[in-house]
């Protein structure tokens, strides 16, 4: 493919990665390569295009958005499809999570809601709050300030310990112990704490990591018992990805500020968005400019990815997403079940339409064109195989995805 050598690849050493596999065409949950062949996608492009790829009805939306008006800031001007998503996220969403700002990447949409939390103190005259907690084993983003609260010691950003601001990472209030030592930390530090950073159910790219409801439960009586903000990261759990529309909602837990990406726009365009409570943005509605947020993304709420979004949305409200979840949670257990008991196996373990299996150690770039082989793309990270497929993916493309992660790792 003409070109190719420059472009610099993400998460990849360039002098030795293997070369990318060239794409020319998509279809529901297949990747069509320049050679002819088609391989299952069992990581619907990090997980975003959650209806398959090319669904018509987000393909003529984005289209007729496009003859009419394919972006206009949002500086002083607004759209009808900016103002509809908006509306609809918020009708959406769990309690009064109901004011959006938009953005174009989940990484972005994370700074928003720190720099949100940081100046809701600030406008309410407490100006040393500004340490975040967050957790072990979690990613927010690859942006600098999305960096400084991934994990610092097994996340990939550690190399840049020095630069990154110091926040506070523990673990997760998984059982009395760690829940006691939380609330010990919250109390000595709750004057610098501007809030509580998570990511709901499933730790994503630190490992796929499972906690429970109750952890959250217990995160946010702690975040009202020390007066401090709870931030929700659903750029990965957002959109059925667990089992529910959001994992706050199947958790039984509001945040004061959730963010949301990648299959917002049903993985057709850029497009995030970071959702405040009336409470976080009652601090910024003042007489007083220097209240307001001032944070502006130059294609914040674009016409096209909103019309994607709102398309996705009606998909999500016509057709049977969140029953497809749970078949899919049915068939991931079923088919990854014969990895336990294989050598280098860990854990195997599924929620939602997400399947993992944990090895003690593996050779990625061997794995990697393995599956290419079986005809499947599988992105293995870390010491994980994971799945995230489209939620429409056949029966026989999900026994392929599975059979091909049962036959590669019974060869390790």
């Amino acid at each position: 493919m003409a070109g190719r050598d420059h472009v610099w690849l993400p998460y990849a050493q360039m002098k030795t990665a293997a070369a990318p596999l060239p794409v020319v065409a998509t279809q529901g949950s297949r990747l069509r390569l320049a050679e002819g062949r088609e391989l299952v996608d069992g990581v619907a492009s990090w997980w975003t295009a959650c209806h398959g790829y090319n669904h018509p009805h987000i393909a003529i939306s984005v289209a007729r958005q496009l003859e009419a008006l394919p972006h206009v800031m949002l500086g002083g001007l607004v759209h009808e499809q900016a103002a509809r998503l908006a509306a609809r996220l918020a009708a959406l969403l769990p309690g009064d999570l109901g004011r959006v700002f938009f953005s174009d990447s989940g990484s972005v949409a994370v700074e928003v809601a720190m720099k949100m939390a940081v100046q809701y103190w600030i406008n309410h005259g407490f100006r040393g709050r500004t340490k975040f907690v967050a957790f072990r084993g979690g990613y927010h983003g690859d942006t600098t300030a999305t960096m400084a609260v991934c994990d610092p010691d097994d996340g990939m950003h550690r190399l840049f310990k020095g630069l990154l601001p110091e926040h506070v990472i523990t673990d997760l209030p998984r059982d009395e112990e760690t829940t006691a030592a939380l609330d010990g930390l919250l109390a000595g530090r709750a004057d610098e704490i501007a809030g509580i950073l998570v990511e709901p159910l499933v730790q994503g790219a630190g490992g796929m990591l499972f906690h429970d409801a109750a952890v959250l439960q217990r995160l946010r009586v702690l975040a009202d018992r020390h007066e401090t903000l709870l931030i929700f990261d659903e750029v990965f759990t957002g959109f059925g990805r667990t089992g529910a529309m959001f994992a706050c909602e199947g958790a039984g837990v509001v945040p004061d500020i959730v963010t949301l990406g990648k299959a917002l726009s049903g993985g057709t365009l850029p497009l995030a968005a970071t959702i405040a409570s009336e409470k976080i943005f009652a601090a910024f509605w003042s007489d007083d400019p220097m209240h307001a947020l001032m944070h502006g993304p130059t294609f914040m709420g674009n016409a096209l990815g909103c019309a994607a979004a709102n398309a996705s949305l009606d998909l999500f409200e016509r057709e049977p997403r969140l029953d497809q979840v749970k078949a899919i949670a049915a068939r991931l257990a079923d088919g990854l079940a014969s990895c336990r008991g294989l050598p280098h196996v860990v854990d195997v373990r599924v929620r939602g339409a997400i399947g993992v299996v944990e090895l003690d150690a593996i050779d990625i770039p061997a794995l990697k064109a393995r599956f290419v082989e079986e005809g499947v793309y599988v992105r293995p990270f870390g010491r994980i195989v994971y799945l995230t497929p489209a939620f429409t993916i056949g029966e026989e493309d999900l026994a392929r995805l599975t059979g091909a992660i049962v036959r590669v790792l019974s060869e390790t």
